[in-house]
């Protein structure tokens, strides 16, 4: 007797009511994204051309930034520590303030639109504008300093984790919210029993995402005065100090990579 024959994985065009899109498809499509790429690159003046013509400066930049000038460490420890912090206290205080918007925001929690719809539209609001310029403005208005920083990562954070976490509550299993509704429960022991224990590793995940976010961008705000290591990274980059700026960024990335550490042991025991 003949064996049968062994049954080969399924193909796409072999699957019940799937057919494969056609060639002619998929070729229009790279050709429309290629044309695409090609018509920014003219638009932007961006070529292959001058990555060429700009390789030899950035050698020389690269040449003139090491070795580093290990001397200058001392004095942009406390710079660098002041920065972490800022990226701390914005990261916390923003992430507080994403809690309730994040709660008013999620549609499966039964809010009214009449509230919903304009807390979404000031997160739209909040996300629109980036972290320099609302660092530019608490500059403008607080005067230069760290406090300036700090409350351009709290709306930067808030906008953020806000969005992230109502988009999270939407997604949670609805089972729990109508076993809670079926009981008698209210919407606060519905948040408490039903929403919090299903959507709080998602927020301690996304509050650490933001919190290494901030770091590098707390870094970058001192560019317009709002305090941190960017001050002095600044005045390196204006006095043509590149190998006081190589020792700022190397100190910055091992500062980014043991926070990146510590954030992914976190988020594998919460998730």
């Amino acid at each position: 007797m003949k064996a049968a024959p062994q049954a080969g994985p399924l193909q796409p065009a072999s699957l019940p009511g799937i057919a494969p899109p056609p060639k002619y498809k998929r070729y229009a499509g790279w050709i429309v994204l290629i044309a695409i790429l090609i018509a920014c690159s003219i638009r932007t003046e961006v070529t292959p051309y001058q990555l060429i013509t700009g390789l030899p400066q950035m050698g020389g930049l690269l040449a003139e930034m090491f070795p580093p000038d290990w001397s200058y460490l001392p004095t942009i420890w406390a710079p660098m520590m002041e920065t972490v912090q800022i990226a701390v206290l914005g990261t916390s205080l923003g992430g507080l303030l994403a809690i309730p918007v994040a709660l008013l925001s999620a549609s499966n929690l039964r809010v009214s639109r009449f509230v919903s719809l304009p807390v979404r539209m000031m997160l739209n609001l909040v996300r629109t504008i980036p972290d320099l310029l609302f660092a530019a403005i608490f500059v403008a208005v607080f005067g230069i300093g760290p406090f300036a920083g700090m409350l351009a990562l709290v709306f930067f954070s808030f906008g953020i984790i806000a969005k992230l976490t109502f988009e999270a509550i939407e997604a949670i299993d609805p089972g729990p919210l109508e076993a809670m509704s079926a009981v008698g429960g209210n919407r606060l022991q519905i948040i408490r029993y039903a929403v919090i224990p299903q959507a709080l590793p998602y927020f301690m995940s996304y509050l650490l995402y933001t919190f290494e976010v901030n770091v590098r961008a707390a870094a970058v705000l001192g560019l317009v005065g709002a305090g941190g290591i960017g001050l002095l990274l600044d005045r390196s980059l204006g006095l043509f100090r590149y190998d006081r700026a190589c020792i700022i960024i190397l100190l910055t990335l091992v500062i980014v990579l043991i926070i990146d550490y510590g954030s992914a042991l976190i988020r594998r025991r919460l998730l």
